[in-house]
């Protein structure tokens, strides 16, 4: 199999792109940028550490749980997880990060590119609780492109539409998955239970 290397043979396979989505690129958020934030509950991140090595993890919380610092600047909740910290770490070590914003039911979705920093600041931290609660970190990302973009892949994925949605039964629990890939002792139940134990306890 030959490999695609450089840009010029990339650009031999493609054509060039419509000024549309050229222009469309913006260095700030707009009052369009901002609505979309104010509805979106979930994003993914995607980040890569000083190797180059790339990791994409979601996030996700009530509509709006990305704070607008300013035209230029937003911030992100972290929540509690499995601690294995592979988005912040890589954060830390290379801040370049890109955003997908989604809105249940909207097939157009919202990038963020820039470069995003990890802070611990209790001020920032509270303005996130939830309850008693305080977000554990913020990612503040200052902005270097924003955008809309199309909704070719969720009209081809059909992926708002329930009628196209497998039986959730086909497939097998998390539960049941842990414990055939981690050769667990437990019940693929059992760890169901658990799962859905430490949510209710962990979900803030």
């Amino acid at each position: 199999m030959k490999f695609i290397e450089t840009r010029e043979e990339l650009r031999t396979i493609f054509r060039e792109p419509h000024v549309g989505a050229v222009r469309k690129e913006m260095k700030k958020l707009d009052q369009h940028a901002k609505g979309f934030l104010s509805r979106s509950p979930f994003v993914v991140i995607g980040s890569q550490d000083a190797e180059g090595n790339a990791d994409a993890t979601p996030k996700g919380d009530k509509p709006g749980f990305v704070k607008v610092l300013d035209d230029t600047t937003v911030a992100i909740p972290d929540r509690p997880g499995n601690n294995r910290l592979d988005t912040w770490v890589n954060v830390v070590e290379n801040p370049a990060v890109g955003l997908l914003f989604l809105i249940p039911g909207m097939n157009e979705t919202l990038r963020i590119n820039g470069i995003g920093r990890l802070t611990a600041d209790d001020d920032l931290r509270q303005e996130f609780a939830v309850g008693e609660r305080p977000a554990l970190a913020v990612l503040v990302v200052e902005i270097k492109a924003v955008f809309m973009h199309c909704a070719k892949a969720f009209m081809r994925s059909q992926l708002w539409q329930p009628d196209t949605w497998p039986d959730r039964n086909e497939m097998p629990t998390l539960g049941q998955i842990m414990r055939d890939q981690l050769a667990l002792a437990e019940s693929g139940e059992e760890l169901d239970a658990n799962l859905a134990d430490g949510y209710k306890k962990t979900m803030w």
